[in-house]
Formats: structure tokens, sequence, C-alpha cells
């Protein structure tokens, strides 16, 4: 099942041209610089934008295309904006209520209660917006939204209007809707943060075209895309909790390349997250070693290398199937031999557990 969108739209002097297909299940991101398109995207496929040119089709409903136009408010899709615009003169579960009655209740898949559970918000029902915090209103929101029962949930920069400490209490929920609902949610977002923790999919827009789009993972490892990240290039690595070591207070992850050993951490066993590694924490070796305080050593296999200046390169490493950058320099990668198909040992020093 996929999401097919082909939108030429003309705005002033910007033009957003795309062809783009993203899985209909799981998170897909959509990133690029202000201005590049993104909102605007968001908005042509919930109608709000008119491309009479324009093609949408959701699994295997057509929203649009030719001459068949479905009105923004018969699309099954929840929008979440950047404020929550929540009826300031309703009670939370008056708020709620109001996505609800927009689906006959034959067709609804959502109920109030299992909203208000997923989001957290069942003990604020009886409360009014202005007595909640910037992340309390979010939440409300977006339950607001799932209660419409949408095909599709459009997320246009939700954690922007909110601090820090706000964001971080929110992220949980939406790594919730991730895991417990079967619903794809298109996600717009300038922090790359958030685009790291919650995105399976990612779709890189730029100037209105989309300049690359595929698994977060393997996007992430192109060498084009992470030269021009700098000393921010990184990996996304899927793991789960093995267990943990109470005398060294560490947790152990497993993933397909074997075990990550990291700083202890309150997860339970057998929880699913995320590790992310920078490619400057990434050294290589041609050997196992020994006698190291480097706790992370896996071997791996030389994938693709690129220079990226006079005296650096980037080196794409295959573990188990696993893609992980490594930054080293051009003599490191002369006096290893590096080459495509090589084996060899990554050593990584240092990663953040995305939480």
């Amino acid at each position: 099942m996929t999401i097919e969108t082909r939108f030429h739209i003309e705005r002033g002097g910007f033009v957003l041209d795309v062809d783009l297909t993203f899985p209909a299940r799981g998170i897909t991101a959509l990133f690029g610089p202000s201005g590049c398109g993104k909102t605007t995207l968001l908005r042509a496929i919930a109608g709000l934008e008119r491309d009479p040119s324009g093609f949408c089709r959701v699994g295997d409903v057509l929203w649009q295309t030719g001459g068949r136009f479905l009105a923004p408010h018969r699309r099954p899709l929840g929008f979440v904006f950047q404020e929550a615009s929540l009826f300031p003169h309703l009670t939370v579960r008056r708020n709620l209520e109001y996505g609800l009655k927009r689906v006959p209740k034959h067709q609804r898949r959502v109920t109030l209660s299992e909203a208000a559970e997923l989001l957290g918000v069942a003990d604020l029902l009886k409360r009014r917006p202005q007595g909640l915090s910037g992340g309390e209103r979010q939440r409300v929101a977006i339950a607001r939204a799932l209660l419409a029962s949408p095909r599709l949930l459009l997320m246009d920069e939700p954690l922007a209007a909110l601090d820090r400490a706000s964001k971080r209490e929110i992220l949980p929920y939406l790594e919730r809707l991730h895991d417990e609902l079967a619903m794809p949610v298109l996600y717009v977002s300038h922090a790359s943060d958030e685009v790291a923790r919650l995105a399976d999919h990612l779709v890189l827009l730029d100037a209105g075209q989309v300049r690359a789009s595929g698994p977060i993972a393997e996007l992430l490892t192109r060498l084009d895309f992470a030269r021009e990240q700098g000393a921010e290039a990184e990996a996304i690595i899927e793991a789960r909790v093995a267990g943990h070591d109470e005398h060294f207070h560490l947790s152990y992850l497993e993933f397909t390349g074997g075990r990550f050993s990291v700083a202890r951490h309150a997860l339970a066993i057998g929880h699913n997250t995320r590790l992310r590694v920078l490619a400057r924490d990434v050294s290589i070796t041609l050997q196992p070693q020994t006698g190291t305080s480097i706790l992370n050593i896996f071997p791996a296999v030389i994938d693709e290398l690129a220079e990226t200046g006079p005296a650096q390169m980037l080196v794409r490493l295959d573990i188990a199937g696993v893609p992980l950058l490594a930054r080293i320099t051009r003599k490191s990668a002369n006096v290893l031999a590096l080459t495509p198909g090589k084996q060899v040992y990554a050593q990584i020093k240092a990663v953040a557990l995305l939480e």
C-alpha cells in the first residue's frame, strides 16, 4: 500500500512540482529548508491548495485525478498545525467530541477513551484549553484529529511552537502513535532530532522539488546527503533492549550486527529504540582491537567512500545490512588501503539513545 501524489502549483515566484510515492504506513517526514514547499504539499494533499492537474491516491482510494476532486471536508484525514487551535469556550472533552462528530458511528475507528488514553489526556477532559500547558494543548489537538478516524494524519511542525520541556513531554506520545496505530503520518519538521527519532521514511524537499525519498536509515547514510551535513552526518540504527548490567550501570541493545553497550537507561527488556551514531564518532581498524576503552566494535564491509575536502573522507560501512558512516582522514584511508568490499572493523566511540 502506498500514497501517490503529483502536484504542480505556482504561487508568485514559487513553484511546487512533485511526483512522490511514500508508504501508507509509518511516519514519513518532509524535511528541508524554510520555503521549500513542505506546508504547500500538505495543503495540496488536504485539498486546501487547488491544482487542476493534480493527482492524489491514498491506498486504493482516489482523492484527486483529472475531473475528480474530493473536497477537503470529504477527505478522511486529520490535520495538526503548529498551534493547537482548540475551542477556548469548550472543555477538552467537548473539543474531542467535535472531532468525533465528523464521523458516522459505523465508520469510527478510534473511540474517545482510546484517543484520550493514547495521548495521555484522560485526566484533562473537564478542563478548558486556557488552563493547559502548550504540550497538553497539542496532545489534545492530536487526539481530536485522531477522532476523525483519518486514513492519513498530516502534522505541520506540531512541536515548533513548544518550548524544549514541552517537546520532551510530547515526543513519547508521538512515538506511541507510531507504535500502536496502523495509520500513516506525514510529518513536517525543521528539527533533525525529531525526524531521526520519529520517521521511518524521509522526503527531502528543496525549492519545491523532491530531491530524495527513501527509508530514513538509507537516506541519512547516502554520501551525497551526508557530505552536506558536515559534522552532523549520522546514521540511525534500530535496536532492542536486551538487558542491563547493574554493576557497571550499562544497558545492552541488540541490533542485526551485534550488541551495543551504552550508559544505563530505564527501558524495559524487549523495548525497541533507536540509536544515533555520528560519523565523527566512528573510526576504522583492520583488526579487532584489544586493550581499548572502546566497547562497541563491529565487523563491517566498506561500501563506498567519498572525499569531503582536501584532508577528510566519508566512508559508508555495512554492518550485517545496517549502514553506518565514518569520517576519517584521507591519509588514514590511504594507509589502510580502504576500497569498496574490504573487510574492516568499525569502532564506535559514542552513541546516543533517541528517547
